[in-house]
């Protein structure tokens, strides 16, 4: 029972995150910090997107990797159905393959490190499956290689400075997958802090290399 409601849970946490990122990813941010513009920089998804990582780690403490890929595969189908009701099929195709193939290499890397110090195995699941993410995310949102899963976003494939400061330029998308990354590291980094607080609260309930 424990387990059923846990589940349920983590799912309906990570489907509101993939959808809630699905949407903000559509948004770069606006207006300017120190002559930056960030919407050359940063969309809005980078901020939450990150959540999702701490939610399969907390997942995978308390009831191993088996039962964190139920979860990641429940907020894959019920996250991809949702996006593409709630934004453009091309972003919702990036978004589950994206999601996919990093939420389960997090797992992976995860449980190989679980029996070092709390902190390393969430901190580099989130980082590794991070850089997945980002890289097949906007490969297939915006390259312009990938116009065949739906029409190219002329912001997003317009050059300009790349990161907004640099004199050498780039598509747009290549800054946002750059600040995006960016973002990820600091926000995992800060999700070290619940994933701490809640430690001792989610007791793992399975022997510590059970896969």
């Amino acid at each position: 029972m424990q387990m059923t409601r846990a589940i349920f849970v983590y799912s309906l946490l990570m489907t509101a995150v993939v959808v809630a990122s699905n949407i903000l990813v559509q948004y770069p941010l606006s207006g300017e910090l120190a002559g930056i513009n960030l919407g050359d920089l940063l969309t809005y998804g980078a901020f939450t997107y990150p959540v999702a990582f701490l939610i399969t780690d907390l997942t995978n403490r308390q009831f191993g990797p088996s039962t964190a890929r139920k979860v990641v595969f429940m907020g894959f189908v019920v996250g991809v159905v949702l996006s593409f009701v709630t934004s453009q099929p091309r972003i919702a195709i990036a978004s589950g393959s994206a999601y996919l193939a990093g939420q389960l290499l997090d797992i992976s890397v995860f449980n190989r490190l679980r029996r070092l110090d709390w902190w390393k195995a969430p901190l580099m699941g989130s980082l590794i499956g991070s850089a997945l993410d980002t890289a097949i995310f906007f490969s297939l949102s915006f390259a312009p290689v990938f116009s065949m899963i739906g029409p190219n976003d002329d912001f997003a494939v317009a050059w300009a400075p790349v990161l907004g400061i640099f004199s050498a330029e780039a598509p747009r998308w290549i800054s946002w997958a750059l600040g995006d990354l960016s973002v990820k590291i600091l926000v995992g980094l800060i999700m070290l802090l619940p994933y701490g607080a809640l430690m001792s609260m989610l007791k793992p309930t399975i022997p510590a290399r059970s896969a």
